[in-house]
């Protein structure tokens, strides 16, 4: 639309946050991204995993993480036993390898739940921009700086972009079940 950049700027970053919330969650294989959350205590500060080791894929289903600093090892461990990620770290001294095992039934509902709790906590985001986007409006229509049609014109548009954002907020949720379902 370009009519309202700020607004539809939200809304896309609404959409980016919820991907990568998406792109945290395991679905069965080895993904990098679960580590996104994880944060290590490295010298008395909180550092994401990424930013003091390389993490690398040599299996499907395993994470190899290996610190450039051989004593934040025992930390990154700990981090990650502490972590919600429900895998145990195996240390060898050198590295940290994560074997993400199968999927049980139980978890995938779990999963599942998640992945429709982060995709209705995105649209109850996208919703509160379209409100107080309108609110912002109505206060300009008061003072006289927008008329009446313009306002109901603005809320057309404004629920329109909310559709839309609410349809690939559905299709993004779908996407995640789905990958969830077939691993």
């Amino acid at each position: 639309m370009d009519k309202y950049p700020e607004i539809e700027g939200k809304i896309a970053k609404t959409l980016e946050v919820l991907s990568h919330s998406y792109a945290t969650i395991r679905a069965g294989r080895a993904n990098a991204a679960v580590l996104d959350r994880v944060s290590v205590d490295y010298y008395g500060t909180p550092t994401p995993v990424g930013q003091i080791a390389s993490v690398s894929t040599p299996e499907p289903r395993i994470l190899v993480i290996q610190p450039w600093d051989a004593s934040a090892l025992k930390n990154i461990e700990k981090a990650i036993q502490a972590s919600d990620l429900g895998i145990n770290p195996t240390n060898d001294g050198k590295v940290i390898r994560l074997a993400f095992p199968q999927l049980t039934e139980e978890r995938r509902r779990e999963l599942g739940k998640q992945v429709h709790k982060y995709g209705e906590e995105a649209k109850v985001a996208v919703r509160s921009i379209r409100r107080d986007a309108i609110e912002l409006y109505k206060k300009q229509q008061k003072k006289s700086e927008i008329t009446e049609d313009d306002l109901r014109d603005i809320e057309r548009d404004l629920q329109e972009m909310t559709d839309k954002a609410i349809k690939d907020i559905d299709a993004l949720t779908a996407k995640k079940e789905k990958e969830l379902m077939e691993v």
